[in-house]
């Protein structure tokens, strides 16, 4: 375990923007989490992300050993669309939970990265290695991982300041009117279903989701979907609060027997951010899996 000391030169500034820019390998998210583990001290005394420091204050910064990871490397296929040595894009299928948790723990995401990528980030702890963000269990496509913990940061901090740009396309049922729209709803717990979330101004927190109309027919929407936040369930919840819930969606929509699904319609199709290093733009597209290409043209046939 490190310890880093340092003595401020300035007074006024925010104590995790302070340190960032004292050692380079660490983004103000990753101060943010040294001080919320208590691992940050001024004068040794604890204190919150909030502080500005003084003149001359003294400031401890321990940084903690990685832990070693205990999941279980599995040889599962990885359609790995691009890899360098810090960061990797996945186009995950459907049906694969992303990282391991209660009732999960293999088949996921991270047991198939353990096997098939050599080096991972540790910042999200031994259950999600090198996950930056998420997609749902059935929600198949791109996304992005972190192989290096100042890769991770740098990311995390693209997805706040929401510049990572995510287009997912989904098949909603009815007719969507608008040729485009923008549903502003803030997201929360549902207080009837804690596992669902819901559209409240209770315990919320801002979701926005920009949508186009790519075809229309008699009874279903194709849709495309750009994400400026990235909540839990975002989508699925946005289209079922405009009365279009994604297609095969069991959870907030209803129960697909007609096209025999597994999961809903909804895919990240391309994904496109800042490189951690080079600090080039990247930008990498999918094509629909064959299941949802499937019923599309099920669809076409029948009308």
């Amino acid at each position: 375990m490190d310890e880093i000391k340092l003595i401020s030169e300035e007074s006024d500034l925010r104590i995790d923007a302070y340190i960032s820019s004292k050692l380079d390998n660490l983004s103000r998210s990753a101060v943010q989490k040294l001080i919320s583990d208590n691992n940050v001290t001024v004068n040794n005394k604890a204190i919150n992300k909030n502080y500005k420091i003084k003149l001359n204050d003294e400031i401890k910064v321990i940084m903690p050993p990685p832990q070693v990871l205990d999941v279980i490397a599995e040889d599962i296929e990885l359609d790995i669309v691009y890899e360098d040595s810090d960061v990797a894009v996945i186009n995950k299928p459907q049906g694969m939970v992303v990282h391991p948790a209660a009732g999960h723990y293999s088949g996921t995401l991270v047991n198939a990265l353990m096997n098939n990528v050599e080096d991972l980030s540790s910042i999200n702890g031994v259950l999600r290695p090198g996950i930056v963000h998420r997609l749902d269990k059935n929600t198949s496509g791109l996304l992005i991982i972190a192989k290096n913990d100042i890769s991770h940061s740098f990311l995390s901090d693209c997805l706040k300041e929401h510049s990572i740009n995510r287009i997912y396309y989904a098949l909603v049922e009815g007719v969507v009117k608008n040729d485009k729209g923008v549903i502003d709803a803030p997201l929360g717990r549902s207080e009837k279903d804690r596992k669902k979330r819901c559209v409240t101004t209770k315990n919320s927190k801002e979701a926005i989701t920009n949508y186009e109309v790519i075809k229309r027919y008699k009874k279903y929407t194709l849709i495309k979907l750009k994400l400026e936040t990235g909540r839990t369930h975002q989508i699925r919840v946005h289209m079922k609060y405009i009365g279009h819930p994604v297609v095969g969606d069991d959870v907030y929509g209803k129960e697909d027997k007609k096209f025999g699904l597994k999961g809903q319609l909804l895919h990240s199709k391309s994904i496109g951010f800042i490189h951690p290093t080079t600090k080039e733009y990247l930008e990498f597209d999918s094509e629909l899996p064959d299941y949802f290409k499937k019923v599309l043209e099920k669809i076409e046939k029948s009308e």
